[in-house]
């Protein structure tokens, strides 16, 4: 990875904070778009809760469940809260915001991740990475012999994905807030 690539992937979440003032100040959030909002943040989430369940960092590479469709569902989840984020501040400037910080960082850590995956499962990683997208899922379950996994509430658990959701709850109400205290 570039020195530019590294010090991205390290400077991203400050980068989000200081972005995310931006998208707050020029969001015009009202109830009904915070709600419209929530409905496609809530198929992000579930993806994302669906992606964490059969997840097992580190440790195996996961090509079942949701891995077989895309090798990154979780920031699939991650794009559609971004995309139900937008939609909630009804405001261009701040889903165009939302929009390029994501693609931006996304394209830096899915390429990073995907080197530290082929360094550390090689082959299988190869022929995972030949049979399924990077992003964008497949309509059907790609088959890999000897591949076993299913959904584990305890797997989600230590995963912690449950965050994203209180996370994205906390940022509706804090729409919310913003329309009840200063309306567009």
């Amino acid at each position: 990875m570039s020195k530019a690539a590294a010090l991205f992937a390290r400077w991203r979440v400050r980068l989000g904070y200081v972005l995310a003032v931006f998208v707050l100040w020029f969001a015009r959030p009202t109830p009904r778009s915070v709600i419209l909002g929530a409905m496609v943040g809530a198929v992000g989430l579930g993806i994302r809760a669906h992606a964490a369940g059969y997840l097992h960092k580190q440790s195996v590479l996961t090509v079942t469940g949701p891995y077989a469709h895309t090798r990154n569902p979780l920031y699939l989840g991650s794009s559609i809260l971004a995309l139900g984020a937008g939609i909630a501040t009804r405001s261009w400037i701040s889903s165009v915001i939302l929009f390029m910080y994501f693609s931006l960082v996304y394209a830096v850590v899915m390429r990073r991740e995907e080197q530290e995956l082929l360094a550390q499962h090689g082959a299988a990683f190869k022929t995972y990475a030949a049979a399924v997208p990077l992003f964008f899922p497949r309509p059907t379950p790609a088959k890999f012999d000897g591949s076993v996994g299913s959904f584990s509430l305890a797997q989600y658990r230590r995963n912690h994905e449950y965050e994203a959701a209180v996370g994205f709850l906390l940022l509706l109400l804090v729409f919310l807030l913003k329309w009840h205290f200063w309306p567009a």
